[in-house]
């Protein structure tokens, strides 16, 4: 059997922020799942935990990827419930971080887990040993470290922390059930305090604060300096400690200072006196409405802790710097930094040289490979890049020798010599084709051979490590159509956010053509998110100003005969979306023949945001569904909550919610781990193709709602006008949106033709896009990436 599929039934001991949270992804993977607290006097034993399950509708982001996921979650206390727990096939501990409560809980269960049962702490960094010590033999080879980041529905890392005597068969079984059930990337962290993401991300922020004093560089400034620039996400540094908030950051920095007392680094590990006092007054971050910024009214203030209040946001990034952090290629961003005196550029090498010293340093002691590194800071902390992928990048051994010089010359925060692997003449990097450098092994290592990662056809990959072999059959720069030898061709979108252009229609259609030539299936499918954005929005601006609306006019009945050209293929034509799928990128996946979609994506037909509407056959699309829906019954009631999701440009907040909306098929697989959708879409595409496949007919029998319906929804609309709700302008665009879905001019029950409703797509589409209105929306969302209501 299948490993992930051992674990059928899990408990989570600890109804708190995180122990929720858990059991809520665990839902959401339709895992039956037990959520232990207190047990609580009155007549509810379990209303500490049924508080905690109701606050999960009303987190943001949700835990909850769709209605269904709150079922699978059952609430039990200490009290009553212990003997649930040996029906449990994994038993997750999540409660405060202190070694004797953790204890005597398991002191508690003890008697109640099953022969076979796995129990795993989710401790973020107390030593997995020290808390298997006092457990029976049979128990310490089924206890593990399993460390979630919050939230674990959005967090992709999962560590592993094998103690000495865990038995290999527990951790691959809960690799395989993380990765595969879960949808995590399972790295395995040694026992060490804050085990890899932490102990290296920590550091990192530490180093930030250091040099920031340092050189005397304001927060606002030192946020501005560490973002996205040098690929860390755009809360870079203080936004970042406001949103965990202070009082946690602190405690983690405490709790290093407390286990590393050995730690060369040691006396950095702890905060400025600044944030001690902003922690001490309750400014301890965004739950607080203060912390390093506070809002007050409409205006952004940071404290400035040179004067010991807050002042306006201003970043004073100098000229030079930002070019060099808007530069794409990383040695030549590194080299730049280096080559340029200004104190910020002086600043970003300190701090880089500063994480690459203590990454090798740590490397032995917290990883097997440079690999897990890289991916726990990846998926941990956000990074574009973890350090050794970096380092890599900006020149191994030039770097390596300039943070040489560094140590010998006393500019570095401790003073502890590189390893010799890092000095290796013969070193360019730490990744290649081979493997990762394992200090441990002495050599790179390979991938893990578990056979969970089978299903990755396309695995994550570290800088320095090849591509997965393959066959370019045309690449035009928009788009890329290629295969592996299987039967199956794959068409990857080129271009920016795989938005959807003149050449990106063309490939479609050539490519659906290569594929009934000589492959089983077609797929779409992108190697990285978003799998599209929607319609190239710049190219239609530019077209306007150009006064060009033929061309417009062109491209998008191009655009619906590529939908339909997708729609009636003479193979399978499969989308496997991620991330963002919007508009137009929304309306290509719904003419394939099926959809399977990874669990985090957000699926919208969202045009009306720009004061347009969907005219790719989306309209088409929805009317079909709504009426497959009802199966002959009144079709009206399920067009208008088509109509909403449509007019209020909703995005579904999850692959499973998009199938509610229908979006996505009933028959359309959901998969929680991303890097295996391809996998699953060619078993899809070659189940279709062997039960022997043929294209679903052209319909000319659709029976409309007609004039009945649209007036129903045109009064709705008219009631929000007039109570200040919606524009005249949203009112004209929900009208003709109302027009088309329920074909407002025709009796209900007239039968029409698909081409029926294509034809009015691209007809209000073209008369909105003449609006001064939706040309205003547009300008507006490409300038800001926010929609303007007008």
């Amino acid at each position: 059997m299948d490993q992930s599929r051992k674990i059928r039934r899990a408990a989570v001991l600890g109804a708190g922020v995180m122990g929720a949270q858990l059991a809520a992804h665990l839902g959401n993977a339709g895992v039956p799942v037990l959520l232990f607290d207190l047990g609580a006097e009155g007549t509810d034993p379990n209303a500490i935990v049924n508080k905690a399950i109701a606050s999960l509708g009303r987190l943001h982001p949700s835990p909850l990827a769709d209605s269904e996921a709150v079922r699978h979650i059952h609430p039990a206390n200490y009290d009553r419930d212990l003997a649930a727990l040996g029906d449990c096939d994994l038993v997750i501990e999540a409660v405060t971080e202190r070694i004797e409560l953790k204890r005597g809980l398991y002191g508690q269960i003890i008697p109640h887990l099953g022969t076979g049962a796995i129990l795993a702490s989710n401790t973020s960094g107390l030593g997995i040993a020290r808390l298997a010590a006092g457990l029976p033999d049979a128990l310490r080879r089924r206890f593990i470290g399993a460390h979630f980041f919050n939230p674990p529905r959005y967090m992709h890392l999962l560590e592993l922390i094998p103690h000495a005597e865990t038995a290999p068969e527990v951790a691959e079984t809960l690799e395989a059930f993380f990765t595969t059930v879960l949808g995590k990337g399972v790295v395995y962290a040694k026992d060490t305090p804050s085990f890899i993401a932490n102990r290296i991300g920590v550091f990192s922020l530490l180093s930030v604060l250091h040099h920031a004093q340092r050189l005397g560089l304001a927060p606002d400034l030192v946020d501005k300096l560490t973002g996205p620039g040098i690929g860390h996400p755009k809360s870079a540094t203080f936004r970042t400690a406001d949103v965990v908030g202070l009082d946690t950051f602190a405690h983690v920095v405490h709790s290093l200072w407390t286990t590393l007392p050995e730690d060369p680094w040691h006396r950095y590990f702890q905060v400025p006196k600044w944030i001690d006092a902003l922690i001490e007054a309750g400014a301890l971050g965004q739950k607080a409405g203060a912390g390093v910024y506070r809002k007050q009214g409409r205006e952004i203030l940071v404290f400035d802790s040179a004067v010991g209040d807050y002042r306006p946001v201003h970043s004073g990034l100098d000229e030079g710097v930002c070019e060099i952090l808007e530069m794409r290629d990383a040695g030549e961003k590194f080299l730049a930094l280096e080559e340029n005196q200004h104190p910020q550029a002086d600043f970003l090498v300190a701090i880089f040289r500063d994480l690459f010293h203590y990454s090798a340093v740590m490397l032995e002691a917290i990883a097997e490979t440079a690999r897990d590194v890289d991916l726990a800071m990846r998926w941990g902390y956000g990074w574009s890049m973890g350090p050794f992928e970096a380092w890599q990048a900006a020149g191994w051994r030039r770097v390596a020798l300039a943070v040489d010089e560094d140590i010998q010359a006393g500019r570095t925060m401790a003073a502890v010599p590189l390893p010799d692997w890092v000095l290796d003449p013969q070193r360019d990097g730490v990744s290649d084709g081979v493997g990762s450098w394992s200090p441990a092994a002495g050599r790179c290592v390979a991938r893990s051979q578990h056979t969970v990662y089978r299903r990755q056809l396309c695995p994550p990959r570290v800088l320095g490590e090849p591509e997965p072999e393959s066959e370019t059959l045309f690449d035009n720069g928009s788009a890329r159509l290629w295969h592996t030898g299987d039967g199956i061709a794959v068409l990857s979108f080129r271009t920016k956010m795989h938005s959807v252009d003149d050449l990106v229609l063309d490939s479609i259609q050539d490519a659906v053509g290569i594929a009934e030539e000589g492959f089983e299936a077609l797929l779409l499918w992108q190697p990285t998110e978003p799998f599209s954005a929607g319609a190239n929005l710049a190219m239609v601006l530019k077209a306007i100003a150009a006064d060009d609306y033929a061309s417009i006019r062109a491209v998008v009945e191009k655009f619906q005969s590529t939908s339909q050209r997708l729609r009636h293929s003479l193979v399978p034509t499969v989308a496997v979306p991620r991330g963002l799928v919007l508009g137009g990128g929304c309306e290509l996946m719904m003419h394939c023949d099926a959809t399977v979609a990874a669990l985090e994506s957000y699926i919208g037909l969202v045009e009306v945001g720009v004061g347009l509407v969907p005219a790719g056959g989306g309209c088409k699309e929805m009317v079909l569904r709504a009426e497959a829906a009802t199966r002959g019954g009144r079709m009206f009631p399920v067009l208008a909550k088509y109509f909403e999701c449509i007019g209020m440009a909703k995005t579904a907040g999850s692959a499973l919610e998009a199938r509610e909306w229908n979006y996505l098929r009933p028959s359309d697989p959901v998969v929680m781990n991303a890097d295996e959708t391809l996998y699953v879409a060619k078993q899809h595409a070659r189940a279709l193709y062997a039960a022997g496949y043929r294209p679903p007919r052209y319909r000319d029998d659709i029976a409309v709602a007609g004039a009945d319906g649209a007036s129903t929804l045109k009064a709705q609309l008219l009631n929000m006008r007039e109570g200040g709700f919606i524009s005249a302008h949203d009112y004209r665009i929900g009208s003709g949106l109302a027009d088309i879905l329920c074909a407002g001019d025709l009796d209900p029950g007239t039968l029409v033709d698909e081409d029926w409703f294509l034809s009015r797509e691209v007809d209000l589409f073209m008369e909105l896009l003449g609006t001064p209105e939706t040309r205003a929306r547009i300008a507006h969302l490409l300038e800001t990436g926010k929609p303007l209501r007008n």
